[in-house]
């Protein structure tokens, strides 16, 4: 039986993949060294390759967690409640996530312009059996007269580009918009476009 981590095992522990998440959000994993990491993390290689056996084991486990928290928002649609309320919900969700987790959206963009070595399985299987699933609400939504007629994946499709183009763009948006916070008006614009496309 295994001992339960220490508090400064999972002080460090959480140090690493910290500065990990920095270092591969910024260089991707081809250009991120374990050195890097450990300088951001503020250890030495030898203290970090103890939590972590390699670099590839620091960005599995980040992009564990990023794939568990990136799905949670498509899983809480209510197939019960208004259409546009919750298709604009979930829109509004997967924009507070790139507001407020930049480097996690960056993370998984340069995982799949590298042609996601490491989550294809993940793609192929539980992300596109969620989105099968909530393509068959959408679907049923759109036979029953509650939105117009569109077709729920490039509607998805839509919904990721509007909201992790502003992480995933971010020093381009802001380079344009200067001093304005680029979310202050992106939800308001997300809504009048959603509601305009989807009401009937």
């Amino acid at each position: 039986m295994n001992k339960p981590d220490t508090r400064i095992q999972k002080k460090n522990q959480a140090a690493i993949l910290d500065a990990g998440l920095l270092v591969f959000s910024q260089f991707g994993f081809r250009g991120s060294t374990l050195d890097q990491v450990a300088d951001e993390a503020g250890l030495s290689k030898p203290n970090l390759l103890y939590y972590f056996r390699s670099k590839e084991a620091i960005y599995t486990s980040l992009l564990a967690k990023l794939l568990e928290n990136w799905l949670e928002p498509l899983r809480e649609l209510d197939p019960q409640g208004d259409p546009v309320d919750e298709l604009f919900a979930y829109a509004k969700r997967k924009l507070d996530m790139s507001q407020h987790f930049p480097r996690e959206s960056r993370l998984f963009a340069n995982e799949i312009i590298q042609g996601a070595p490491r989550i294809g399985d993940v793609l192929h299987g539980e992300l596109r059996e969620l989105v099968d699933e909530i393509a068959v609400v959408i679907n049923g939504w759109v036979a029953d007269g509650r939105i117009k007629d569109v077709d729920p994946y490039h509607l998805i499709f839509s919904i990721w580009a509007l909201t992790q183009h502003y992480a995933d763009f971010d020093v381009q948006v802001r380079a344009i918009l200067g001093e304005v916070d680029p979310f202050d008006g992106a939800e308001k614009h997300l809504d009048a476009m959603l509601r305009g496309l989807l009401t009937p």
